[in-house]
């Protein structure tokens, strides 16, 4: 197939959806497809280069601080995509994608979405992340101005479906996993010097409310272990300034960093314990990352979050929101370092079952849907 993907930033690996996509249009090419890309940055052979939305200040430092840029919609760019594509499928409701649809639709060309982008990335950005009707407003308005024109949606996770469905979303609806990519997987490597004779505790993700770093360390500073653990918040952020200031009351300087994926996984490697506190998650594609790994993790049960899917027993969990029973919970982990190391390889078994491989034939299959539906219109809108 010739699939084009269109999302706006797709050159720097520095938010979910953006990583989703690169790994997503690799592992689609490797299974025999013929993959271009729509977003910002310069043309390539296998991208078609639109330019980047300028903002006044305040709000440009928002957008990129959430590790984002958006796109200057461009009709000539969609038509020469269209004529080239089988399928289109769009990674986000963004305004490129929203003015794409339109000319896609009118070329009569097959297409597909994506939801990736969850209404509490938005509300917790604006301090509005548990009004339940400003993010029902946003589930609203994707769905009215963008979603409900396609036929074919992939949901990374079943809680983004049941939201979707009782938010009145009328196309099939394609639950698939982002999918683990095979370089993550069961390993252990000798600790560096800094991580020696630590408990190193590791949380990947973007400085940003909704992931509510905060009660991790706030967790980690209760801890009755507190003074032998090394907490590790790999990412960046709006709020890194903040949790530096709150990080200050460990016994041990807190590691903030953004780092590759290579360096990501030497580190995941090294870590004795992974920790999930968002609020609100689609997947969670770091923790599913890091269990591969072979990392315990202990994650927060939200209901606006998927991640809890990924709990094997109660000792996984804890209350969102509650530090003092995270707390407890690292307690446990520490104090019982035989049973981590068997739930470490309970858990490198399961993340086997949601490859990376397995994902890409399930997305070809739902491709292939949309492109049979657009070759035989009647016949689909019989049934």
């Amino acid at each position: 197939m010739k699939i084009v993907l269109v999302i706006d930033q797709f050159d720097d690996a520095n938010n979910g959806t953006t990583i989703s996509a690169r790994r997503f249009a690799t592992a689609l090419q490797a299974h025999g497809n013929e993959v271009r890309v729509i977003a910002t940055g310069k043309a390539a052979d296998y991208k078609y280069a639109v330019r980047q939305m300028k903002f006044f200040p305040i709000m440009d430092h928002l957008i990129t601080s959430q590790g984002m840029r958006l796109a200057v919609p461009n009709r000539h760019v969609f038509e020469k995509a269209a004529a080239w594509a089988d399928v289109v499928h769009f990674m986000m409701p963004s305004p490129l994608a929203i003015m794409g649809l339109k000319h896609v639709e009118r070329l009569g060309i097959p297409h597909t979405a994506a939801f990736h982008c969850q209404p509490e990335n938005i509300s917790y950005t604006l301090h509005l992340g548990h009004n339940r009707r400003f993010n029902d407003f946003i589930y609203d308005r994707f769905r009215d101005s963008f979603f409900n024109r396609f036929t074919h949606i992939h949901c990374p996770s079943n809680m983004i479906a049941d939201q979707l469905r009782s938010h009145g979303y009328t196309a099939q609806l394609h639950v698939i996993s982002n999918g683990i990519s095979p370089a993550y997987f069961y390993g252990k490597r000798p600790k560096e010097d800094w991580m020696e004779h630590r408990f190193n505790v590791l949380m990947v993700g973007r400085y940003a409310g909704e992931k509510r770093q905060d009660l991790l360390i706030e967790a980690c500073a209760k801890s009755a272990h507190a003074s032998e653990i090394q907490l590790i918040l790999a990412g960046k952020g709006p709020l890194e300034k903040k949790y530096r200031r709150m990080a200050e009351k460990l016994p041990n300087p807190i590691v903030m960093q953004f780092y590759t994926p290579e360096r990501l996984l030497e580190i995941l490697h090294m870590s004795d314990l992974y920790v999930h506190t968002s609020d609100a998650e689609i997947e969670a594609m770091s923790c599913m990352e890091a269990f591969a790994c072979g990392l315990v993790p202990i994650i927060a049960d939200s209901p606006r979050s998927a991640t809890p899917q990924f709990a094997l027993d109660e000792r996984n969990l804890f209350p969102a929101g509650d530090a003092d029973a995270l707390a407890q919970k690292i307690d446990y982990w520490i104090e019982h370092p035989q049973d981590r190391i068997l739930m470490e390889q309970r858990y490198a078994e399961y993340a086997k079952a949601y490859s990376l491989d397995a994902s890409i034939r399930q997305a070809e299959a739902m491709f292939q849907e949309a492109i049979d539906e657009a070759s035989h219109p009647l016949v689909h809108s019989e049934n």
